[in-house]
């Protein structure tokens, strides 16, 4: 029987946002197929954006034999959103088992960054309702996206009620009410979304936050990444300082500074743009900078350099993401419309048992210095039709049967987004 690799969906509008839920829905773990749910959100500039939930068509629904004009995914349920979502993300797959205060026990959550930290309420009675004939584009019955909250603080350093625009967030795994978001304004802050409170505010660079992740396992220590070049850790424990875990280097032939004052005002600084944990190894981190082709891999143990640079994009690179598994297999992607795989595990097993990990927060035990490791040779590679604007890894999901009589091997797929077009591949 044929396997089927790759699934697509054409959305209505170009997306940017994407996440791949990261477990089956409510009452549903015996069927593979609820794990192919995406959630997404467009990119237009106008305040008329939306976000969409798209699963798999109705295993009810009889596909002909001529299946190939129809997608794969079909639109579940959309609702409004304003400005565009900087950030997307299906609720850790811990958020089943935690005791939430006000949700009810079949719906899962969603969260999206913008003008505000939103966080939405999704249900289904899982089992859409059918169209009138295949590749009908919206499922409504039994689905449903609904706004729980918005949040959106007071700024530590802009007198106007209103927060400014948040660039991204990160959801904890251990303790799923805490949000963590990163503004334009330096500032990152510590949402409780069970309460719809802010923990804490803190100015966190000299410049813009563009992203931030919680170190893996932790419900204290988080790292941020901006436009001043640097990648910092904080620690809820202790807010009086931060620890400057890697600086940009300034570059080397710099232009002389224009006539435009706000250019030559600041120091040159090459922004960084994402950083990612690997979950299977925390000591390590992802990020790379703006309009750069190349991925810095950062030891914790050893500040200051990388300990790896990935270097095969040809274009700028626009999103990375780890496997959720203990694979140690890394995804970036880019304006070259390439998808590229690196497996790290040969890498960091070797660092780590030259360095046992410290039983300290994670912030401490700091290596010998490691010479860096240049990497070119990803173990896969994807060229998609256009430039790649995002990435969403799945969840482990088991083999199942398509309507179309295909089966799909168990394992992780990969989403991309390109343009208005979704491919799922699968690793």
């Amino acid at each position: 029987m044929t396997q089927t690799t790759h699934l697509q969906y054409e959305a209505p509008w170009p997306v940017y946002a994407l996440d791949w839920c990261k477990s089956a829905a409510p009452g549903q773990s015996l069927r593979p197929r609820s794990a192919f749910r995406l959630g997404i959100a467009s990119l237009t500039e106008d305040y008329r954006n939306r976000i969409a939930i798209v699963g798999l068509q109705d295993e009810r629904v009889l596909v002909e034999d001529d299946y190939t004009e129809y997608p794969d995914f079909v639109t579940l349920v959309e609702a409004q959103h304003g400005y565009p979502a900087t950030r997307l993300q299906w609720q850790p797959a811990t958020a089943n088992s935690f005791a939430w205060s006000q949700k009810a026990a079949n719906a899962e959550l969603l969260a999206t960054t913008g003008d505000a930290l939103r966080v939405w309420e999704y249900s289904s009675d899982g089992a859409a309702a059918v169209g009138a004939y295949v590749g009908r584009q919206v499922s409504s019955g039994g689905h449903k996206l609904t706004l729980k909250t918005a949040l959106s603080g007071q700024s530590k350093v802009q007198n106007n009620n209103t927060g400014a625009p948040l660039t991204s967030f990160s959801w904890n795994e251990k303790s799923p009410s805490l949000i963590v978001t990163s503004s334009i304004d330096t500032t990152c802050t510590v949402w409780n979304i069970d309460t719809s409170t802010a923990i804490t505010q803190l100015i966190a660079h000299d410049r813009e936050v563009y992203d931030v992740a919680w170190l893996p396992g932790s419900t204290d220590i988080f790292v941020s990444v901006g436009a001043d070049g640097s990648l910092r850790a904080f620690d809820l424990r202790s807010l009086e300082h931060s620890t400057i875990l890697y600086e940009t280097p300034a570059p080397k032939n710099m232009p002389p500074p224009t006539a435009s004052p706000s250019s030559s005002a600041r120091p040159p600084t090459s922004p960084l743009l994402r950083i990612a944990f690997n979950p299977a190894d925390s000591n390590y981190m992802s990020t790379f900078h703006m309009d750069g082709t190349d991925i810095q891999i950062l030891d914790m143990r050893s500040p200051g350099q990388p300990v790896m640079e990935l270097k095969a994009h040809r274009s700028q690179v626009n999103a990375l993401g780890w496997s959720s598994t203990d694979s140690q297999l890394l995804a970036t992607a880019g304006d070259d419309c390439q998808l590229l795989l690196w497996d790290l595990a040969p890498h960091t097993q070797a660092a780590s048992a030259a360095s046992p990990r410290g039983t300290g927060t994670g912030l401490s035990s700091p290596r010998p210095d490691v010479k860096k490791r240049v990497v070119t040779d990803p173990v896969m590679a994807y060229t998609g039709a256009s430039e790649i604007a995002n990435l969403a890894w799945s969840p482990h999901i088991a083999s199942m049967q398509m309507n179309t009589g295909h089966t799909t091997a168990p394992g992780e797929w990969i989403a991309l987004a390109m343009g208005k077009s979704i491919k799922a591949l699968k690793v």
